[in-house]
């Protein structure tokens, strides 16, 4: 697996071993020739080939599929703004680059292993809530036919999928179950909630932390019940230390910067300078200013007087609303409909979400996956492409998958790196006309790996199957 261009697979091809097992003619690995290829395939036979993956991937791993993780991302494109697509549209851009279009991609991963199950792809302007609504019954239907899913599946998503109808949709299916997150700006009472209620969870987070000595810095959680989408749901808050003392240091670094910036508009009302005699003018640049820099405006309170000799103005901090942002650092807000779950369960099932998140950075590394930079113009090229980055990303994780089984704990990535260093030589003889291939001799992490698969390099050079 390399990223590499469409005009450079002909080098690649050849750098690889695939030329000795499958030989072709190089001459004809061109983009032109892969493209001719690839339009033969349509959007229908991409959903084929898909399933016919997948089901293959099952069997080879049979996933559990009892609690999944979905989330969304998107990709940006430099497609030209007249260029007709269904696909490229502009919306939010996850990486701040919302002047270019972008194309959405879905992704549902088994928790465990880590394995896509399935993905998607879809219109860049569309909201994730709206595009979670209308794939739930096919990514469902597919997960549970799976042969591990037990009769209840529990879906990990986060807040960008909340909407009363999603969760409508599930509660009239009893298999299905949910874990979210939400907002605390919509439950600024719960997420306000004394540290007095809390308590530590036992999740794998906390016990590494105890094992280095700082138990200071453990997950706390604090469990309720509220009404939420029409129906009683159970509600945990927790509370991170070390994110809530980040926060606190970002928030007073801004207070102090807007309460200088305040502090030269005083003067510059106070010397009559040019623009600053007009009080909405003068508040319409606060909140400009705190809105650039993501703050209430509220957080100071701005008072303005109409004397003989001219406007003056006067600012004081809000103590109550600055406590109050003070008491919800750190926190995060948790909703479930597994009324019988452990906390610890729910607290750990929605922090898993990093598995899935890890699966989009994966894809995002030029040197693994590469879905990035984007250069296809064609909705029918991006699906074709996009499949087989989600091919790529499948095949990454059975590789760490495989190595795990046989007691090695890598990354994919340092995998890939090393393996590409194991080289074949042509060994001729004298007297013979034809030379030998022969594979260098591997190091000791490159012999770990290649027994993990089944193989080894004997001592002539020849890679060789393990026998069992």
């Amino acid at each position: 697996i390399q990223s590499v261009s469409k005009n450079k697979l002909a080098s690649w091809y050849q750098s690889t071993a695939i030329q000795h097992i499958r030989p072709i003619d190089l001459e004809e690995l061109t983009s032109k020739r892969y493209w001719e290829k690839w339009d033969r395939v349509s959007e229908k036979h991409i959903e084929q080939i898909t399933q016919v993956f997948f089901e293959r991937i099952w069997q080879l791993d049979t996933p559990r599929a009892d609690c999944v993780l979905f989330d969304t991302t998107n990709y940006y494109t430099y497609m030209a703004g007249h260029t007709e697509s269904e696909l490229a549209m502009r919306g939010k851009n996850k990486e701040g680059k919302h002047h270019l279009r972008q194309i959405g991609l879905g992704l549902l991963v088994a928790r465990d292993s880590r394995l896509p199950l399935y993905y998607s792809v879809y219109p860049g302007n569309i909201h994730d809530s709206k595009h979670f609504e209308s794939i739930m019954d096919e990514m469902f239907g597919i997960v549970c036919g799976l042969n591990k899913t037990k009769e209840r599946l529990t879906v990990v998503i986060d807040k960008g999928m909340n909407a009363d109808g999603n969760y409508s949709w599930i509660d009239e299916h009893s298999r299905m179950h949910f874990i979210t997150t939400y907002s605390t700006y919509f439950a600024q009472d719960l997420a306000a909630t004394p540290l007095k209620h809390f308590e530590p969870v036992d999740i794998a987070y906390n016990r590494r932390l105890i094992e280095e000595g700082k138990e200071q810095d453990q997950l706390l959680a604090y469990r309720t019940k509220g009404e939420y989408w029409g129906k009683e749901r159970t509600v945990i808050v927790t509370y991170n230390p070390a994110s809530r003392r980040k926060q606190e240091y970002t928030f007073n670094d801004k207070l102090e910067v807007i309460r200088q910036e305040l502090l030269s508009m005083r003067t510059k009302v106070r010397d009559k300078q040019s623009h600053w005699k007009n009080e909405d003018a003068i508040k319409e640049r606060y909140s400009r200013m705190c809105e650039q820099m993501h703050m209430f405006s509220d957080i100071y309170e701005l008072t303005f007087e109409n004397a003989a000799d001219g406007l003056s103005m006067s600012f004081r901090k809000n103590a109550y609303l600055v406590e109050r942002k003070l008491s919800m650092f750190g926190k995060n807000i948790i909703i479930t409909d597994n009324m019988d779950w452990m906390t610890a369960d729910i607290v750990q099932a929605s922090l898993d979400r990093w598995q899935v998140e890890d699966r989009f950075r994966m894809s995002k590394d030029d040197e693994l996956v590469g879905v990035c930079p984007m250069r296809h113009w064609t909705d029918s090229k991006i699906r074709c492409h996009l499949f087989t980055c989600v091919a790529a990303m499948t095949y990454l994780r059975r590789i760490e998958l495989k190595l795990e089984a046989a007691g090695v704990k890598r990354t994919a990535s340092d995998v890939m790196d090393d393996m590409q260093r194991l080289h074949q030589t042509l060994v001729m003889k004298r007297g013979s006309r034809t030379p030998e291939r022969r594979i260098e001799t591997p190091s000791k992490t490159q012999a770990e790996v290649l027994s993990a698969f089944g193989c080894f390099v004997d001592t002539g050079g020849v890679l060789q199957k393990t026998k069992r």
